[in-house]
């Protein structure tokens, strides 16, 4: 699942008539960046979220094999919109992908496919350490043990792509809300893991970060 329904907001004039996605970035629209990871990967369904100025994502993406889920009236955060999808999504573990950042590197999709063990995990998210993650200034997300455990702490940023289980959102009563609340249901079971991200990663959230990204692309940040 691709996540590409959110506002945008700290994008500025850049969002008021298109979705975060839709910025190019390095001749290409964010979203196409996220679709070339998934294609390696060929996975059997491909669903998008969908929620502020949906019209240009779809117009975009129209004709190749991708479901749409349009969250409406509210937009749902990332928890109910995974849960929203499920039933274009089927059963069973998902990849869920963040489509605002860009990476150079290995595929992060892949990594994670190798090793992801679902008798010990529930959850499998790509980290990157600060000297990894271009433009970044706070502090990190996770810390990840010699186990790969992941626990709160200043340490690796998310990098907005993961394995999750998705059984337990149907236990979450709230209509909106954040995977978080999912995550530190795990990190409590001691089945919440990272995976360290080898190459190096820039979230392109605000404007100043699509010149980072596209710097990042041309080997100017190593």
């Amino acid at each position: 699942m691709l996540f590409a329904g959110g506002f945008g907001t700290r994008m500025g004039a850049l969002t008021a008539d298109r979705p975060k996605p839709m910025i190019p970035v390095a001749g290409r629209p964010l979203v196409d960046h996220a679709l070339g990871l998934v294609e390696s990967l060929a996975p059997s369904r491909v669903v998008v979220n969908l929620h502020y100025k949906p019209e240009p994502l779809i117009a975009h993406l129209s004709g190749l094999n991708i479901a749409f889920s349009l969250e409406t009236p509210d937009i749902l955060d990332t928890g109910g919109g995974l849960r929203q999808a499920l039933p274009k999504l089927g059963e069973g573990p998902v990849f869920t992908m963040n489509t605002d950042a860009v990476w150079r590197g290995p595929n992060p999709l892949q990594l994670l496919a190798k090793t992801w063990d679902p008798d010990r995990m529930d959850a499998l998210l790509i980290c990157v350490s600060a000297n990894n993650a271009v433009g970044h200034l706070g502090k990190g997300d996770f810390l990840i043990a010699p186990d790969g455990r992941i626990t709160r702490g200043p340490g690796h940023v998310y990098g907005g792509v993961q394995i999750v289980k998705t059984d337990g959102l149907a236990g979450i009563k709230a209509k909106a809300f954040s995977l978080n609340l999912l995550w530190d249901r795990m990190a409590k079971d001691g089945r919440l893991f990272g995976l360290n991200y080898p190459g190096k990663w820039c979230d392109v959230g605000h404007p100043d970060g699509i010149t980072l990204a596209e710097e990042m692309l041309d080997g100017d940040h190593v």
